[in-house]
């Protein structure tokens, strides 16, 4: 599905840079995962709204934290380095490197092609999604730049991959195989820790190559779905348009047509307006499944995501 699209070594191919408007939003309650729609507790939102203490998720543990693409497209691949210092990121250096090690932010013609079609450029947003991941302290928290949507999704999966790593205390260097075919199996992830009572499970099928099956889920601890939740998709479909019954479906259908494209990429996926943050959720997590099937690790990915109150 994806050999046009990169291939290994020196010879490279065509980035696009798509623009996303990303409308609705959805509160988020999970600093490093999947946010909780606004929606569960109506009457308590005035009280909670404020607070921030951290009642589970692993604490990140000091260290550096490097991420690589193994691939190149269009002359340059991802590379991602992340300080943590007393806990906290204190430096985040994601950028995209040719051959030479050369940054695109320094390349005058990609960034003057890409200022004129798209209203931005390397050398702009991407020292701004290093700036708002220092500020977030969580991939979440980092906002998709206008006319840089693929980068900003792209820098958050992997942010959010850095993160996790950091939890575990894992140094080594974490490598992606970045458009190589996809091998069939079942991969799996899934969220260690309950938000407003739920967690996110999520399992993608390939076969023949191909994602064929997308099962992204919020369960409770009896295992039950959100979307069977009848108070709270009354709810939240009041408030924001859209619920947990209705806007689930239409992503896990999204992601199997938008994987069956030549080149197709989870960042296809189009924000459910009324459910923004999860939509974001859907699709880190959807890009971190999709890299495990790039390599064939066929290994739960636990996510220890970080919940406040």
């Amino acid at each position: 599905m994806k050999k046009n699209r990169f291939i290994t070594g020196f010879a490279v191919l065509a980035f696009s840079a798509l623009v996303l408007g990303a409308c609705g939003a959805d509160n988020n309650s999970s600093s490093n995962s999947s946010s909780k729609e606004s929606t569960t507790q109506t009457s308590e939102s005035a009280t909670t709204e404020s607070t921030t203490e951290v009642v589970a998720g692993g604490e990140l543990k000091d260290g550096t934290y490097k991420l690589e693409e193994k691939n190149y497209s269009n002359g340059y691949r991802a590379v991602f380095e992340m300080v943590v210092k007393d806990g906290k990121i204190t430096e985040s250096k994601y950028d995209n490197v040719n051959e030479n090690g050369e940054s695109k932010t320094k390349d005058t013609d990609y960034n003057k092609n890409m200022e004129n079609k798209a209203g931005t450029s390397p050398e702009k947003f991407i020292p701004e999604l290093n700036k708002q991941l220092i500020e977030a302290q969580s991939a979440s928290g980092v906002e998709v730049v206008t006319g840089a949507t693929h980068s900003s999704e792209s820098f958050q999966n992997y942010a959010q991959q850095l993160i996790q790593a950091a939890q575990a205390g894992n140094t080594d260097t974490i490598e992606i195989d970045n458009g190589a075919d996809l091998k069939d199996g079942t991969y799996k992830l899934e969220e260690k820790n309950y938000s407003n009572g739920y967690r996110v499970q999520f399992e993608m099928t390939v076969a023949d190559g191909k994602v064929s099956e997308s099962k992204f889920d919020y369960v409770d601890k009896d295992g039950k779905s959100k979307q069977d939740d009848a108070d709270y998709n009354k709810n939240m479909k009041a408030k924001s348009g859209t619920s947990p019954e209705t806007y689930i479906p239409e992503l896990n259908d999204e992601l199997v047509k938008a994987m069956g494209e030549e080149d197709g990429s989870p960042a296809d996926v189009e924000v459910v307006t009324g459910a923004t943050h999860s939509s974001h959720s859907f699709v880190m997590y959807a890009q971190q499944l999709v890299n495990a099937a790039e390599k064939g690790d066929t290994q739960t990915i636990e996510v220890d995501n970080i919940v406040t109150k």
